[in-house]
C-alpha cells in the first residue's frame, strides 16, 4: 500500500472534501483527487461517496480511516521527535472540553498552559455533547460522568457535588409550599428536589419560573433573589461564604466527576502528557475547593 495516498486519504478525510484539505495543506487540489483514485484502485474499494456538493467516507473509507489515522499521526510524531533531538511538545492539541468548565476555568489554564509550552498549537471548542474523538480529529477531551467507552481511557480529575441555593432574601418553602426555582434548560411546571438538610433528607417542591442554558447564568439569577438552583458547590462557594447565597442542602446522589480522556489505540503523544501534567499540578487533588480556589484567582 502506497502510505503518501493513505496519508492523502487521511487529509481529504479528516477535513470533509478535496477542496478542503487542498487549502489546509496548500496542496493542489487535482493531486490528491488523483492518489486517492489511485489508492481506491489498488484496494479495489470506493473510498468516497462523491456528491454533487458533498463528499461522504463509504463504511470501507470510515473503517480505514478509523483503523489507519492514529498510526499515520504516531508515525508523523515519532519523526518529529527524533527530528527535534527529543519529546519537547510541539505541534496542534485540539481539545472538547463541557461549557461550564470551560467558561469558568479554561481560558486560565488554556493561558497558562500557551506560556508554558508555546510550540504547542493549543485549540480548545467546547461541546456539552460525546464528540468523536477519532472523526473529528480530537487528541482530548473532558467530560462530565462519561459513559463507559472502551475505545477510550482516562481518569477522573476533579471530583464536585450539586448543592440547593438560594438568596437569604427568599424564604424556604414551608408547608409543603412550592419554592420558584431557576433551571438550566426545560423542566417540568412543578418537581421535587430530594436534598440532604441539616435536619437530614427533605424533598423541596419547586416551581421553575425561568430557564436558562447556562449554569453560570442560572448563578446570577439565583443571586438576584429569583428563586432556588441546584448549583455545582464549587461555583458558588464563595458566595455561600460571603453570604450572598444560603444553601439549602445537598442534592442527593448529584456526584460529578470530570474526567479527561484519550484514545486507547494511540500512544501519548508529548503534548496530550504535557496537558494531563498541566491539569495536575492545578488540581492535585481535585477537590471541589480547589476548583473553587482556582476560579478565585
Amino acid at each position: 500500500m502506497d502510505l503518501l495516498a493513505l496519508a492523502d486519504f487521511n487529509l481529504v478525510a479528516r477535513h470533509g472534501g478535496f477542496g478542503k484539505a487542498s487549502r489546509a495543506a496548500g496542496r493542489p487540489k487535482a493531486t490528491l483527487s488523483r492518489r486517492v483514485a489511485e489508492l481506491e484502485a489498488s484496494l479495489d474499494l470506493r473510498l468516497f461517496e462523491r456528491g454533487a456538493r458533498d463528499l461522504k467516507l463509504t463504511e470501507e473509507g470510515r473503517a480505514l480511516f478509523e483503523r489507519t489515522s492514529l498510526l499515520l499521526t504516531e508515525i508523523d510524531e515519532t519523526a518529529t521527535a527524533i527530528a527535534s533531538g527529543g519529546q519537547n511538545p510541539r505541534g496542534r492539541l485540539r481539545i472538547s472540553a463541557p461549557l461550564l468548565f470551560s467558561q469558568t476555568a479554561m481560558g486560565k489554564l488554556a493561558a497558562g498552559f500557551a506560556l508554558k509550552y508555546p510550540e504547542v498549537r493549543l485549540e480548545v471548542t467546547t461541546e456539552d455533547r460525546a464528540v468523536d474523538m477519532i472523526e473529528e480529529a480530537y487528541d482530548l477531551v473532558i467530560r462530565v460522568n462519561p459513559e463507559p467507552d472502551e475505545s477510550l481511557v482516562g481518569r477522573t480529575f476533579l471530583r464536585d457535588r450539586l448543592v440547593v441555593v438560594a438568596s437569604p432574601d427568599l424564604p424556604r418553602p414551608a408547608n409543603g409550599a412550592a419554592a420558584p426555582a431557576v433551571v438550566r434548560g426545560t423542566a417540568q411546571q412543578t418537581e421535587a428536589w430530594n436534598v440532604m438538610a441539616t435536619t437530614g433528607r427533605v424533598s423541596i417542591s419547586v416551581t421553575p419560573i425561568l430557564s436558562l442554558s447556562s449554569l453560570v447564568m442560572v448563578r446570577d439569577a439565583a443571586r438576584m433573589g429569583v428563586g432556588a438552583a441546584r448549583l455545582p458547590i464549587s461555583l458558588v462557594s464563595h458566595d455561600l461564604a460571603d453570604g450572598t447565597l444560603v444553601h439549602w442542602g445537598d442534592v442527593e446522589g448529584s456526584e460529578i466527576s470530570l474526567w479527561t480522556l484519550y484514545p486507547t489505540r494511540r500512544l501519548l503523544s508529548a503534548r496530550v502528557s504535557a496537558f494531563l501534567d498541566h491539569l495536575r499540578e492545578a488540581f492535585p487533588h481535585g477537590t471541589p475547593d480547589e476548583l473553587a480556589a482556582y476560579l478565585r484567582k
